[in-house]
């Protein structure tokens, strides 16, 4: 059974109150706050401090509630596994960073699915630091992001090369070039993805390469949602730099226009991340050829 003092001291983070969690897990308050001494005890350290706002978690608090979680999450995915054995199913989560997930990925986890019995596969969409965040508690089971972060924790298998381009409306006067310059971009309404993509990251480094920062172009617009930024980019509202492959729909049926910038080769790579100790390899190879298969075709 998962430790209920670590579940308390979940509860307390969350809450802020020795109060409210009490009430959420239906232990007197005295039982929480004796949860909390016993931790901070036998881990020699103190995890919250009483401000104005409540109970704040301590930097060794903070470090103690991350593995908290990560323990929960495993107790919780060996419950499940048991269960899913015990049917004959496997229940795979999977992390998709947003641009990714506007290419063939959705249809090859969906195609994997229908292909073999007793697979369900929920698929999550979040930046890449949150991905990763997600992988290292086993809140998921694998990611598929665009460019990565170094991390022994995990293998990898190389999806996908990919490119980033400047995409634009069809009606938009760059679009009758064959390559648009740093110069012309400065011109133009920009719309990028937040901050923390891994998209806009690539953008913002190579314009360092070439001495240039954010602050040189005229940033209009920063969504997270990549659907939303190809709508206003085809309605006219701006440029955007995106992964090619997220554009390709469009590209293959004529309603947006996709081009390089000069002394920006903006290269990513899509891969597949997953745990040393995930129990079923079968289905990384079975993606994997599935993901190949279809970018032949």
């Amino acid at each position: 059974m998962f430790d209920t003092r670590l579940q308390t001291l979940i509860k307390v983070a969350q809450t802020g109150s020795y109060t409210k969690a009490a009430m959420e897990l239906s232990l007197s308050q005295p039982a929480v706050s004796q949860h909390i001494k016993q931790l901070e005890s036998e881990l020699q350290i103190r995890l919250f401090n009483r401000g104005n706002g409540g109970l704040k978690l301590t930097n060794e608090g903070e470090i103690a509630l991350k593995y908290a979680k990560r323990i929960e999450n495993l107790y919780q995915s060996m419950a499940q596994s048991i269960w899913d054995a015990k049917r004959h199913a496997t229940r795979l989560f999977v992390g998709i960073t947003h641009t990714s997930e506007s290419n063939v990925l959705a249809e090859v986890l969906a195609r994997y699915a229908a292909a073999h019995d007793g697979i369900s596969i929920k698929i999550f969409s979040d930046s890449i630091t949150n991905l990763y965040s997600m992988l290292k508690t086993y809140e998921i089971d694998m990611a598929i992001v665009d460019g990565s972060l170094v991390d022994t924790d995990f293998n990898s298998v190389l999806l996908d090369t990919d490119s980033l381009v400047l995409a634009m409306s069809n009606h938009n006067p760059l679009a009758q070039k064959s390559m648009v310059s740093l110069e012309e971009l400065k011109r133009e309404n920009l719309i990028l993805r937040l901050p923390n993509s891994g998209t806009r990251n690539l953008f913002v480094s190579h314009l360092h390469s070439n001495n240039l920062t954010l602050d040189a172009f005229h940033v209009v617009l920063e969504i997270d949602n990549v659907a939303t930024i190809k709508d206003l980019i085809r309605r006219d509202f701006g440029v955007s730099i995106l992964p090619k492959s997220a554009c390709m729909d469009e590209l293959r049926k004529g309603k947006m226009t996709a081009l390089p910038v000069e002394n920006l080769s903006m290269i990513r790579e899509v891969k597949l991340l997953y745990h040393k100790d995930f129990q079923h390899p079968e289905i990384v190879e079975g993606i994997t050829k599935l993901y190949y298969d279809l970018i032949e075709r």
